[in-house]
C-alpha cells in the first residue's frame, strides 16, 4: 500500500509524462516513468535517453513557486554533484488533482548552493542516520525556472 507522499510522487511523474514533450528531442509522448527508487532520476525519454528528476508538492497556489522543495537522499545527490552530474528538475505543484502546474529547471542552471543537506535522522528513527536534502529555489537565477504546462485556473506566475 502506497503512502500519500508516494501517491503524490507518482501523480507528479504521470502528469509530466502526459503533458510534457522531451526537453532535449522535443518529441511528444516519449517520456516514460522509471522504476521506483531509481537513483536521482524519475523519467527517461525512450527516444533520446534524456533523464530527469520529478518532484511533486501540494500547494494552495499552483502558480506560485515555493522557496524550498523536499529532495531525496543527500549521499547520492552529493556524489553526483562531485562528479559534475546534475539532472534537470520538473517541479509539479498540485493544488487539486485537476489543478496543477509543471515547472522546469534545466541542469545547467542549477547552482550547487540550491542543494541544502538536511540533518541526519536520529539514532531512534526507523532509518537512523539517513540524510536527505532540500532544493532551495532562492539560489536559482530569476527566470531560470519556467512553467511548461498547467491545467485549470492557474493564478499569475510568481517567481518567489
Amino acid at each position: 500500500m502506497a503512502t500519500a507522499k508516494q501517491d503524490l510522487g507518482r501523480l507528479g511523474e504521470e502528469l509530466v509524462v502526459k503533458h510534457c514533450p522531451c526537453p532535449r528531442c522535443k518529441r511528444d509522448r516519449t517520456l516514460k516513468r522509471l522504476p521506483s527508487n531509481f537513483k536521482c532520476a524519475d523519467i527517461i525519454c525512450d527516444f533520446c535517453g534524456y533523464l530527469a528528476q520529478v518532484k511533486a508538492q501540494t500547494t494552495k497556489n499552483a502558480g506560485s513557486l515555493p522557496r524550498t522543495v523536499l529532495g531525496a537522499a543527500w549521499s547520492v545527490q552529493n556524489e553526483r554533484m562531485a562528479a559534475g552530474i546534475y539532472f534537470p528538475l520538473f517541479l509539479v505543484l498540485v493544488q487539486t488533482p485537476r489543478l496543477f502546474a509543471i515547472h522546469y529547471l534545466s541542469a545547467d542552471l542549477q547552482p550547487r548552493e540550491m542543494f541544502v543537506p538536511r540533518k541526519a535522522l536520529s539514532a531512534e528513527a526507523r532509518r537512523a542516520g539517513w540524510q536527505g536534502f532540500m532544493y532551495d529555489l532562492s539560489h536559482v537565477s530569476p527566470g531560470a525556472i519556467v512553467r511548461i504546462a498547467s491545467r485549470g485556473l492557474i493564478l499569475p506566475y510568481n517567481t518567489r
